[in-house]
């Protein structure tokens, strides 16, 4: 305040607080204000938050396990595409795609086939789980988003992506299994070797409308081995995907 040729009763006035707050801050450095009492009191004194409150900037810095999330998006769809391409194209050892109908992957990433294919030379696993196209929850996700391009629709398109790619050694295909499939339409996990996004499903709103995590693996019993071990889970009770014809 010295510097600034403030006095606290002067610097109260500018932040629109009592002189005794500002005294109170002085005197006790355990009292924190409110944010917008800081950025105020910030730019009347001209001085970052840090030198006035470091152990608010302390307590910012992430620890345990909130050091696994990158960053978060209100919507999947805010996620941008070279996110999901730079995540494909730079795994080299595990791809798996455990959204309920993955779908939007061969519009979110460019050249999604090429991609696959390259990975595939290059001895990557490649996984897509998937929800069942003719199952009662598919039919029951369709109706609670009454949406024209509706789910079983968009499973089928995956797998007939899929087919374009031919027998491809190295990709796998399963439908999760009906006791799994409540849980796995609530929750994608898309892995990419020790980095994931994860979306959780809102009510009736459709994969592109809900929030995104986007994590990368510390340690064990963080939040990325948890996403990964459920999705693991899913898998080992998933059945294999067979074509439309030999299913009817």
């Amino acid at each position: 305040m010295e510097s600034a040729g403030l006095s606290p009763r002067q610097l109260a006035l500018r932040v629109g607080v009592s002189g005794k707050t500002v005294e109170r801050w002085i005197t006790n450095d355990e009292l924190i204000p409110h944010a917008r009492n800081r950025e105020d009191a910030c730019k009347a004194l001209g001085v970052d938050e840090e030198m006035l409150w470091p152990k608010v900037v302390k307590e910012r810095i992430k620890t345990g396990g909130d050091r696994e999330i990158l960053h978060s998006y209100p919507y999947r769809s805010a996620c941008p595409s070279n996110v999901w391409g730079e995540l494909t194209e730079q795994a080299t050892s595990e791809l798996f795609f455990a959204g309920y109908t993955n779908y939007f992957l061969w519009t979110q990433v460019p050249d999604f086939p090429g991609i696959l294919r390259r990975k595939v030379q290059q001895g990557c696993r490649i996984r897509f789980l998937l929800g069942d196209p003719n199952g009662e929850v598919t039919r029951q996700r369709e109706q609670i988003e009454d949406v024209a391009l509706t789910v079983s629709t968009r499973i089928r398109i995956t797998l007939e992506e899929l087919q374009k790619l031919g027998d491809l050694e190295g990709i796998e295909a399963r439908f999760s299994s009906p006791e799994d499939a409540v849980n796995h339409v609530s929750l994608s996990v898309f892995r990419f070797d020790s980095e994931a996004l994860v979306t959780p499903h809102l009510a009736r709103l459709v994969g592109h409308d809900s929030p995104l995590l986007h994590l990368r693996r510390i340690g064990d019993g963080g939040m990325f081995s948890r996403f990964s071990d459920h999705a693991e889970e899913l898998w080992e009770r998933a059945v294999p995907v067979q074509s439309e014809k030999s299913r009817a």
